[in-house]
C-alpha cells in the first residue's frame, strides 16, 4: 500500500523511465540509431528472433509511439496525479500485451525485459493508495481542508 506522497513519486518515476526508454523513438536518426544498437545486441547475446528491415510506414509508427509516450511521460513528471498513474498501468497493460504477443510471433527475445518492467510498473501502480487525511487523491490539500 503506498501513501498519497509515495504514489506521486511513483507515478513521476514511471514517467522518467518512460521519457528515458522511448526518447530515441522520437525521430528517426535516433530511432534507426538505437535499432542498430539492438540488432547488434541481440546478435551478440545469439537471441532468438529479428528485428525486421524498416520501411518508412514502420517508422512512422515508431516515431508517433514514441513521440505521445514522451508527452505522457511530461505530464506525469510534471504533474503526478493517482488517476495518470491508474491509466499508465491500463497503458501498460496493453503494452505487455502487444509485446508479448510479437514474442510469440518471432520477434527479438530482447523485448522480454521490457515486458518485465511494464509488468512491474503496472502492479506497482495498480496497488491501492491510503489517502492522509486533509489531503486529496492528487496529493494536494482537498478543497475543504484549504480552509
Amino acid at each position: 500500500m503506498w501513501t498519497t506522497k509515495q504514489y506521486r513519486t511513483l507515478v513521476r518515476a514511471s514517467g522518467w523511465y518512460d521519457l528515458l526508454v522511448t526518447l530515441a523513438f522520437v525521430t528517426p536518426w535516433s530511432f534507426m540509431a538505437l535499432r542498430g544498437l539492438l540488432q547488434d545486441m541481440a546478435l551478440a547475446l545469439h537471441l532468438p528472433g529479428s528485428l525486421p528491415p524498416f520501411e518508412p510506414m514502420h517508422l512512422l509508427m515508431a516515431n508517433l509511439m514514441g513521440s505521445i509516450v514522451c508527452v505522457w511521460a511530461v505530464l506525469r513528471i510534471r504533474d503526478p496525479q493517482q488517476a495518470f498513474g491508474r491509466y499508465d498501468a491500463v497503458g501498460r497493460i496493453l503494452f505487455a500485451s502487444w509485446q508479448v504477443y510479437a514474442l510469440l510471433h518471432g520477434a527479438t527475445a530482447l523485448i522480454g525485459v521490457t515486458v518485465f518492467f511494464e509488468l512491474t510498473w503496472c502492479v506497482a501502480q495498480l496497488l491501492p493508495v491510503r489517502g492522509i487525511a486533509g489531503e486529496g487523491l492528487s496529493g494536494k490539500p482537498a478543497p475543504s481542508a484549504a480552509r
